[in-house]
């Protein structure tokens, strides 16, 4: 599910922006979680902070507080390069400063330059994007559609039990457990190789491999006992750093 963040004060606006979502919602049969925010508060901050899902940020440029559209911009990009962000504004005479302040903008819109139709083109570019490859689709035990960035993803394991997988993220709370196998679930990306009989791990976020010992550490400092020699092909010679 692709989260779409409105922060914007004025309700007319906001209303058109709800219509254009809805539309795009319904043409491309997906389901979009939707906020609204009206100013950066504490609410908004942790929404920021969540970088496990992808986002789009349609963004005015004068908010209800002392923080303006561009300054919230720049706080997204210091904390997430992946989410997209999308002006919606009548101050077309601030186009330059904001993409000199800005990093990668996807687009700047116009409220009087036929808003609506730029809008739904371009949440529609961004869908498509998605369904090319940065993105994993997964059904979690309640059979809902979840979708997740495939570098967020550090391994998965399955549980012999419950004959069900666990993809284990970055963010230590977020934690899937799904159906289906692992032999299924490697298949989705070739940057997800087998370690153990019963361990897949995402291969870019490896910085280390230890075969005597038997574990694999993570960038983020998380260390698993996963690891099994007969896999050891799994991994490409150069990218090995046995200790």
């Amino acid at each position: 599910m692709v989260k779409i963040i409105v922060i914007e004060k004025d309700e007319k606006i906001v209303e058109k922006l709800k219509k254009v979502i809805r539309q795009v919602s319904i043409k491309e049969d997906k389901e979009l979680d939707v906020k609204y925010y009206q100013k950066y508060d504490e609410d908004l901050k942790k929404e920021i902070e969540n970088l496990l899902f992808p986002k789009v940020y349609i963004i005015g440029i004068v908010l209800e507080n002392e923080k303006s559209g561009i300054e919230v911009a720049q706080i997204i990009r210091e904390k997430d390069l992946n989410s997209e962000i999308i002006f919606v504004t009548n101050h077309d005479n601030l186009f330059e400063i904001t993409h000199r302040r800005i990093r990668k903008i996807f687009d700047f819109i116009e409220t009087f330059h036929d808003m609506e139709h730029r809008l739904q083109k371009d949440l529609e570019k961004i869908l498509a994007m998605n369904e090319e490859g940065k993105l994993i689709k997964i059904k979690n035990n309640a059979n809902h559609e979840v979708e997740i960035y495939r570098n967020r993803i550090l391994y998965i394991t399955r549980d012999k039990e419950e004959r069900k997988a666990i993809i284990h993220t970055d963010a230590k709370e977020a934690v899937f457990t799904i159906n289906g196998t692992l032999a299924e679930i490697v298949k989705l990306d070739s940057n997800f190789v087998q370690t153990h009989k019963s361990c897949i791990v995402n291969k870019k976020r490896v910085i280390e491999k230890n075969y005597g010992k038997g574990y694999i550490k993570f960038d983020t400092g998380e260390k698993i006992e996963l690891l099994s020699k007969t896999y050891h092909d799994a991994f490409n010679e150069e990218q090995d750093k046995i200790h």
